[in-house]
């Protein structure tokens, strides 16, 4: 008899991530004949103890890349009935809204970020971001193997680099499509997760996990759209980008808990209660890249440069296209 183990991968009610093991005594692969299952909600935060089944409806399934062999899936679910699902929230799905998320994060270990002296602080910033050698350089290896892992289970990986700070790394995804490219984030923010268990290490997606004259994690979101892409012009960017502008409030909403500790104006940010925009500024809320200017903005797209990393990306892609569209 053919067993098919399905990893089911959801979130709590406070966009933690949540998993548990189904065994299938049958061969499945497609997603839609994978099983509604149930949860202890009060567990979770997501029910009342008297009332505590919710119901977990599987959207998008992924080869599980820590298995080897076919049978073996990680399973991305939405929650039935629960507030905290922001997916369900999303009305259509087009594949021609494009969505690169470039996802920064902290290793810890023992309380204190990866490559950290056990009581003191590292040198200043500057050689860490894309840097090499063991000085400036804390967890390449685990950092690859992420990298390897995602692309394994289908997950669209474009690159990885180290960040400012020392143990600080980031790495992008693309996707289409604005619960596709969530469902993608989250199953890669999953798979960083659980190989963190195989080495002891956690990660921090804390917008400012360390106070002073440090750069914060963020979740910068590339994004364009088919008229972004397709002929476009300069007066097709400038609608969009006042568009942003009018509805700067909306969006810093649920761009991320606690972000006003990192977009404060300083550390490659804007000021969260300012909204700007320029080419090739990292300093400003959008930045216009080089390749649009320089295609003459007939075809490009804009980066977001507001979103926390903790913030959740259904929330980010949807109010983005709301906004632009």
């Amino acid at each position: 008899m053919n067993n098919t183990i399905l990893e089911y991968v959801w979130l709590g009610a406070n966009n933690e991530l949540r998993s548990k093991t189904k065994v299938m005594s049958k061969a499945i692969s497609k997603v839609e004949e994978m099983p509604l299952w149930s949860f202890d909600g009060s567990s979770t935060a997501q029910a009342p103890g008297n009332h505590s089944d919710c119901i977990l409806k599987p959207v998008k399934a992924y080869p599980n890349p820590f298995h080897e062999g076919e049978g073996y899936y990680l399973v991305m679910c939405e929650v039935f009935n629960d507030e905290s699902n922001k997916r369900i929230e999303i009305k259509g799905d087009s594949q021609t809204y494009w969505f690169g998320f470039e996802q920064e994060y902290v290793i810890y270990q023992d309380g204190r970020p990866l490559g950290w002296p056990e009581e003191d602080e590292p040198g200043a910033q500057g050689p860490y971001y894309c840097g090499v050698g063991a000085s400036n350089v804390a967890g390449r290896t685990f950092v690859d193997e992420h990298m390897k892992l995602c692309l394994d289970a289908g997950i669209r990986m474009t690159g990885t680099n180290a960040e400012v700070m020392l143990g600080q790394w980031e790495y992008q995804v693309f996707g289409t499509g604005q619960k596709g490219a969530g469902d993608d984030l989250w199953m890669s923010r999953y798979i960083l997760s659980r190989l963190g268990e195989e080495y002891d290490y956690d990660i921090n997606l804390e917008p400012k996990p360390i106070k002073g004259d440090w750069n914060g994690s963020g979740l910068h979101c590339n994004f364009s759209t088919d008229a972004m892409r397709s002929n476009s012009s300069l007066g097709v960017y400038q609608d969009i980008l006042s568009k942003l502008s009018n509805r700067h409030d909306e969006h810093i909403a649920v761009y991320g808990k606690n972000n006003d500790q990192r977009l404060t104006g300083k550390h490659e940010t804007a000021s969260i209660d300012e909204y700007t925009y320029g080419e090739g500024d990292r300093g400003a809320s959008i930045r216009i890249p080089v390749e649009t200017v320089d295609a003459g903005y007939k075809t490009g797209y804009l980066e977001d440069r507001r979103p926390a990393s903790n913030a959740n990306p259904y929330e980010v892609t949807k109010v983005i296209i709301d906004t632009i569209t």
